[in-house]
């Protein structure tokens, strides 16, 4: 890697190749990178080339960086706006699953030694 790039630099290459997993981007003349295929849009991605072709212009952001390796890991699904259908902050808070047991215990779900003497009683009726 001749130039420095750094996490969540926002950058423009140009799709080199496509393969099953994702596309390699170009982001100079000696550095390329990965967009894997969850990076590429929100959705489901069955075919990377029904989003991207090769020689095509994307704007990606910098996720992950291996110098060791030399691999630099990018996203362009990061530089989207999340699908309403897809935002959380409008769902129902969910319950913990402590809380969940806890609400399932309130109900019925005592031990035998609990409720035994309800059902000796409920039985002398």
């Amino acid at each position: 890697m001749v130039k420095k790039y750094e996490l969540g630099d926002v950058l423009t290459g140009k799709v080199t190749g496509i393969q099953p997993y994702g596309a390699f981007v170009a982001l100079d003349e000696e550095t390329q990178g990965l967009v894997h295929i969850s990076e590429i849009t929100y959705g489901f991605v069955k075919d990377v080339s029904e989003f991207l072709a090769v020689g095509q212009e994307v704007e990606v952001k910098v996720l992950e960086i291996d110098e060791a390796a030399e691999k630099i890991s990018l996203s362009i699904r990061a530089l989207q706006e999340r699908p309403a259908t897809l935002r959380k902050k409008d769902a129902p808070p969910r319950k913990s699953l402590q809380d969940r047991v806890d609400e399932s215990d309130a109900n019925g779900f005592n031990s035998l030694k609990d409720k035994l003497q309800d059902w000796i009683e409920q039985s002398g009726q």
